[in-house]
């Protein structure tokens, strides 16, 4: 099974991705760390700051390697904000039955009751360089994901009064 966890930054992505590592024991690859990899190496001329252009090109290697995960039956959970939302597209149907997708989406009223804790809560998994991410930063972000997820029918976890990561993949793995 291939478990694809994407979401604006701050959603708490990471965390998820840690827990069902440490739950499932399914490896788990970082979208950022490929990225970063990339960018250091000198293998591409893109900076952290291209979100644009990032994803096309990260995305045309994550599949790849999502397809040859698949089709050596093993287990692998993918996690970033570079995952675009028409992924499906990439994939024929054999490959999409062991393939589970979930967004995490803050709502506004979230954003704007809890923002303290979302920065405060940032470098939990990864250490986070600082960063000038504002609240309303944070509102247009997840509003943009909300609306690509409705768009192209992708399944998501609106966090709305309280932050239940914990429960997020209970719920959604069962």
């Amino acid at each position: 099974m291939i478990i694809l966890i994407t979401g604006a930054s701050h959603t708490g992505k990471t965390r998820l991705a840690q827990q069902l590592l440490e739950k499932l024991k399914f490896p788990y690859l970082s979208i950022d760390h490929l990225k970063m990899g990339l960018i250091r190496s000198g293998q591409t001329q893109l900076t952290p700051c291209d979100d644009a252009e990032l994803t096309p090109y990260l995305w045309s290697i994550v599949k790849e390697m999502i397809k040859t995960a698949i089709e050596n039956r093993q287990n692998l959970i993918v996690e970033g904000c570079y995952i675009p939302f028409d992924w499906k597209q990439d994939f024929e149907e054999e490959y999409l039955k062991e393939i589970r997708y979930l967004c995490l989406v803050m709502s506004r009223e979230y954003i704007e009751n809890h923002f303290e804790d979302i920065k405060k809560y940032a470098s939990t998994i990864e250490q986070r360089l600082e960063e000038d991410y504002s609240k309303e930063d944070a509102i247009l972000d997840n509003a943009e994901y909300l609306a690509g997820c409705r768009q192209f029918g992708c399944p998501y976890y609106e966090i709305s009064d309280h932050y239940p990561v914990d429960e997020i993949w209970r719920q959604w793995c069962s």
